[in-house]
């Protein structure tokens, strides 16, 4: 992924709420977010060269997961393992969040992440390029290709644009879906310096991206209700946002299962 929008636990009626979009060459092959065969109760796209996930959610488990943009500064890594596998091995297991990061014994073993990791109770963060790993409060979050809320341009109009959803006197999917879909550029003076070239920093302050050979594949939205309920949506994109394909999950903490 390339910028994960999180409300958590704002409401009792929407205790958790993650809009998201996965930035990538168009040329990577990839399975849109389906129930994996050999886990039917996982629901997530897959990348088909490494076989792991950007983003996916088993029960009332979630995980996602973003580089760390870092440029000619970013190590030589050739041999590192995907960073989807940490997501895909979270959902496959049933570790709390904070037991899975402890396991995690070598994050040098990857290339610069950010991982996100939620169940019924909890959203924990962690990174291999940050001491810590942390238990979030309940606030709105943003991240991109750098730390937790670092400030980007993209991530500020993310988090601005989830709070005024909230603002509203009902939950509006489309309005959501809409705010992951604005592709409106910043200024120079305020984009970051991540070690690539300008008119690539240009490109990539936009939430959806659209480039000739990279952009926004994907937007997902995840939302569950205070009822046990849970709501998984993902829009596919070829050509810019205003046409998709989509796929929608539903079921609940009892276990009744919709797809569509």
């Amino acid at each position: 992924m390339c910028l994960v929008l999180i409300a958590h636990q704002l409401t009792e009626q929407i205790p958790l709420l993650v809009l998201a979009n996965r930035d990538e060459y168009y040329a990577r092959p990839t399975a849109a977010a389906q129930r994996w065969e050999e886990t039917p109760d996982m629901i997530a796209g897959r990348d088909l060269l490494s076989g792991g996930t950007w983003f996916g959610v088993r029960n009332d488990r979630w995980a996602t997961v973003t580089n760390i943009r870092e440029g000619a500064r970013d190590p030589k890594m050739h041999n590192s393992k995907s960073r989807g596998w940490l997501v895909r091995d979270y959902l496959l297991g049933d570790l709390p969040p904070a037991d899975f990061i402890a396991k995690i014994k070598t994050t040098d073993d990857y290339a610069g992440f950010n991982l996100l990791l939620g169940d019924a109770r909890e959203l924990w963060y962690t990174s291999n390029r940050e001491a810590a790993a942390r238990c979030l409060p309940p606030g709105v979050y943003g991240l991109s290709n750098y730390l937790l809320d670092t400030p980007w341009p993209k991530v500020v109009r993310g988090k601005e644009g989830l709070n005024k959803l909230f603002n509203k006197s009902s939950f509006d999917q489309d309005a959501a879906f809409t705010l992951l879909s604005e592709t409106t550029l910043a200024m120079d003076t305020e984009l970051p310096d991540t070690g690539i070239p300008l008119e690539w920093e240009r490109a990539l302050s936009a939430i959806f991206i659209t480039m000739p050979e990279y952009g926004t594949r994907c937007s997902s939205l995840l939302m569950t209700g205070g009822d046990g309920s849970h709501l998984f949506t993902e829009r596919r994109f070829t050509d810019g946002p205003q046409q998709w394909e989509e796929s929608e999950f539903s079921w609940s903490s009892h276990g009744s299962l919709l797809d569509r």
